[in-house]
């Protein structure tokens, strides 16, 4: 199990860890976004043809966004706090939330360490003494400091992209780390609020066989280990063989059901950035079909005939026209 969850933690950490330099190709989102109108969508086009030049990764630019003397896109400044927490608010020019946020994450952390150290020596102290059990109050207490210290780290990754202005509704960056960090909140981003359900749902049913199929897996794998233990009797009525079929079958569907709400949520965060970019791609409202006679040539002027305005190759066909 321990092996399923290295995986599935390595997998987000290497999609969150590429996104500073994935965000490279997401220009446009630092300054133009997406239009409505026609005129705005040829300004769009052309300004994501000037912008879309430079696609590598810059230190140079990171640190001169930082000192604001040149734009920095969105991903490189929600690739900065995802390294050094507070780098984002530094190029917002939210100065004052720096504070807030180590002080939060230094409280947190020290909290959490010094509650684990407390539930460690109780430890140490029942096991010299018979009967006695350690104080899980500490243990508690340390895992929710550590689990508020997470959630602060991810709500400031998540106010620099809230804080992060752009010219214009919508830019695809922001509806993609709207994605990482909450998964449909993409899909809110682009007013496309009927997917929610959809992905959130996928996500649900995922991380709920996730969870049935690994207690499952637990339970028989506990059963065989006891079976086949020779230094312990068992009279259980569930079989060795039996035990281990079970144990096999319940892990695999646990690994499935894994890797599918891995993929639902790496397709939402895919599902926020295209169609946030297809937000001004207009079709007129003048859908019009053509059928007219047409003259068709040959297409290689060496076998076309001569001398006349319709040459013996060529043929009367009817052509289609599509206005859209």
């Amino acid at each position: 199990m321990k092996s399923v969850y290295k995986c599935a933690i390595l997998s987000l950490a290497l999609l969150l860890s590429f996104t500073g330099e994935s965000f490279a190709q997401f220009q446009t989102g630092s300054g133009y976004g997406m239009g409505s109108s026609s005129g705005r969508t040829v300004n769009n086009q052309k300004a994501r043809t000037d912008t879309t030049t430079e696609q590598v990764f810059s230190f140079k630019r990171l640190f001169r966004g930082l000192a604001h003397k040149d734009t920095m896109a969105i991903g490189y400044a929600f690739g900065a706090s995802m390294v050094v927490p507070g780098l984002g608010q530094v190029y917002n020019r939210d100065y004052w939330k720096i504070p807030v946020i180590y002080a939060g994450l230094g409280t947190t952390i020290g909290l959490g360490v010094h509650y684990n150290n407390l539930y460690k020596s109780s430890v140490a102290a029942a096991a010299g003494i018979e009967g006695a059990v350690p104080d899980k109050r500490y243990k508690n207490i340390s895992t929710a400091c550590f689990v508020g210290a997470g959630l602060i780290y991810w709500a400031q990754l998540l106010d620099v992209n809230i804080s992060y202005k752009i010219k214009t509704d919508k830019a695809a960056g922001k509806a993609t780390i709207y994605s990482i960090l909450f998964p449909g909140a993409g899909q809110a981003y682009n007013g496309e609020y009927w997917k929610i359900p959809i992905y959130t749902g996928g996500l649900t049913a995922g991380i709920y066989f996730w969870t049935f199929y690994n207690k499952q897996y637990q339970r028989y794998k506990r059963i065989h280990n006891e079976a086949t233990n020779p230094d312990i009797p068992y009279d259980g009525p569930i079989g060795a063989e039996t035990a281990l079929y079970y144990r096999d079958s319940f892990r695999r569907s646990r690994d499935i059901a894994v890797v599918s709400t891995i993929l639902v949520y790496i397709l939402q965060i895919i599902d926020a950035n295209v169609f946030s970019y297809m937000a001004d791609f207009e079709v007129s409202d003048d859908l019009a079909l053509r059928l007219e006679p047409a003259i068709i040539s040959p297409l290689n002027i060496d076998f076309a005939s001569t001398g006349t305005g319709i040459g013996m190759d060529s043929a009367v066909g009817l052509k289609i026209g599509v206005n859209f």
